[in-house]
């Protein structure tokens, strides 16, 4: 999950992309208007980004503000094709290992000094430091050498064959004139990130807003937008009754404000809604070292303990679908014969008893060694649907006699204290789904240290065998086998369970045109957005 990819999908720990736009059915009857420079868009976001400096976060609200800063060497595009970005273009040799990037001329960073391919050369090496506390050094790791021939010029050469390669340049490069010799983790570019992006950071107030302002000399050109505004606002119905008061103009809607709330004539007069398959899904994961479950029947348990039907219709109100596994439905990668274990409360209870718990304490609780089968799942303040989500799988696993406790944690607090820490029984979150399927990071036994993704402890040789096998080919068949017997794994060790993948309903102000909903969302063109100058308000 790479820095600029990450966001260019919109989105660690959420949201979107897409398999297909859907425009809103009551577009408000409004002439396109003619394309202007001016005013803002003020979005709502849940969580405080933790560093600007994409190498070193890990959560979503940081990748979207450093998404808008800086740029890869490639990107997708709006039909999740990799195109170039810093680099107008690129060749792969006959044997597939050597990547040579032609770098764009005249691109300038925030400050003005000149891009060149000392940048890019730095960003790989800093990466790949061990001093870096990065959670993407893997994809750098497989370069056998870097060079940068001339200023123009960028050269990776790989050991083996690395199916992900050109995706993970999609990494936001970083400015080698302001971090090169110096300790990349007290910059002070982590809360004033100079990019090359078009969008130039001005200015972040704690706990209330981060403000950029449009880059006049971006590459690609001058944002129509001048001014991209990030409210955080902690609660989404605080930020709802905010959009409606028109302190903001986006933001991604709730199940229930979608479909409810929503669907009154004043509404659409005022606000665009979108509405397509995120690529992202949300999951129940366990701390694998606590002894609670370290016994895969007791995973199996819980999985046919929860009725993820119920979470659908009662929390997503069907804006969602089943999630069997790391994969996007109806993707390559994705193994449609894999159907997990299903709503089965008597299952539960059977696998339960074979894993030892057979006792009952007086409160109808299962006991096992005189102790009762008692946790705490944990998830993020703001996010009605994992609170609901926590309260539903509460209710549930009571029934097969589990105690459940819940506890609701700022963002910051839960990935530092808690997550970072690996101070937790279970959490209730959410990963973002990346357009190629390499799934390393997240879940191969090396990946298991500090600051890096694989914090719930697993370990599987086969599993690692595969991840590697399907990173070294660039023949998807044979990618394919592998993350299918993947996925089936996964379905019997229940590491996590799966439970949805959510639908994407972002609101947008009418007054914003240009939106041009695709595959890929509809953020790709954000730059192509605008305000006709006689309805601009900012």
């Amino acid at each position: 999950m790479t820095a600029r990819l990450f966001c260019c999908l919109a989105a660690l720990f959420t949201l979107v992309s897409c398999s297909g736009g859907t425009p809103p059915a009551d577009l408000p009857r409004r002439g396109a208007g003619a394309p202007a420079h001016g005013d803002a868009l003020v979005v709502g976001t849940i969580g405080e980004p933790s560093n600007l400096i994409p190498l070193l976060a890990s959560d979503s609200s940081s990748h979207d503000v450093a998404g808008n800063v800086f740029n890869g060497l490639l990107k997708y595009d709006k039909n999740l094709e990799l195109v170039g970005d810093l680099a107008e273009s690129w060749r792969v040799s006959p044997d597939g290992l050597t990547i040579t990037f032609t770098l764009r001329r005249g691109v300038k960073w925030h400050d003005g000094t000149e891009f060149t391919s000392r940048d890019a050369l730095y960003t790989y090496r800093v990466t790949i430091d061990p001093k870096t506390p990065t959670a993407y050094a893997e994809d750098f790791k497989q370069v056998k050498t870097a060079e940068a021939p001339d200023r123009y010029t960028f050269r990776v050469t790989y050991g083996k064959p690395f199916a992900p390669a050109l995706a993970s340049w999609g990494v936001g490069i970083l400015p080698a004139h302001l971090l090169e010799g110096k300790d990349i983790t007290k910059s002070e570019l982590s809360r004033h990130p100079v990019g090359t992006g078009p969008y130039r950071f001005k200015e972040w107030v704690a706990g209330q807003k981060l403000v950029l302002e449009a880059f006049p000399d971006y590459f690609e050109g001058k944002p129509y937008i001048d001014r991209y505004v990030y409210r955080i606002i902690p609660d989404t119905s605080t930020m709802y009754l905010e959009l409606k008061a028109g302190g903001l103009d986006m933001m991604g809607l709730t199940p229930v404000q979608y479909a409810r709330q929503t669907d009154t004539p004043e509404f659409r007069a005022r606000f665009n809604k979108f509405r397509y398959p995120a690529s992202a899904y949300t999951y129940l994961g366990y701390n694998l070292s606590n002894p609670l479950f370290a016994d895969k029947r007791v995973r199996q348990a819980i999985a046919c303990a929860i009725s993820k039907d119920e979470i659908i219709h009662g929390v997503l109100l069907g804006l969602g679908q089943v999630a069997h596994g790391p994969f996007k439905p109806g993707t390559w990668a994705n193994n449609p014969g894999v159907k997990d274990f299903g709503y089965d409360p008597a299952r539960a209870k059977a696998l339960l008893a074979e894993a030892g718990w057979r006792e009952t304490g007086p409160d109808g609780m299962l006991m096992k060694d005189g102790k009762p089968f008692s946790f705490t799942i944990l998830t993020n303040q703001g996010n009605d649907q994992r609170l609901k989500t926590a309260q539903i799988i509460q209710r549930r696993l009571a029934k097969v006699g589990i105690d459940v406790k819940i506890r609701v944690l700022e963002w910051a607090s839960l990935l530092t204290n808690f997550i970072d820490k690996r101070n937790f029984d279970a959490l209730i979150m959410g990963w973002t789904i990346p357009q190629d399927p390499d799934i390393f990071d997240v879940w191969h036994s090396s990946k298991t240290g500090p600051k890096e993704l694989n914090f719930i402890g697993f370990r599987n040789a086969e599993v690692d065998r595969l991840i590697e096998e399907g990173r070294r080919t660039f023949d998807q068949e044979k990618r394919q086998r592998c993350y299918w017997r993947i996925q089936e794994i996964l379905t019997q060790e229940q590491p996590y369970t799966f439970l949805f993948v959510p639908d994407a309903l972002p609101a947008v102000n009418a007054r914003f045109r240009g939106i041009e909903p695709a595959p890929a969302g509809i953020m790709h063109n954000v730059i192509r957005w605008y305000v006709p100058k006689e309805e601009q308000i900012h």
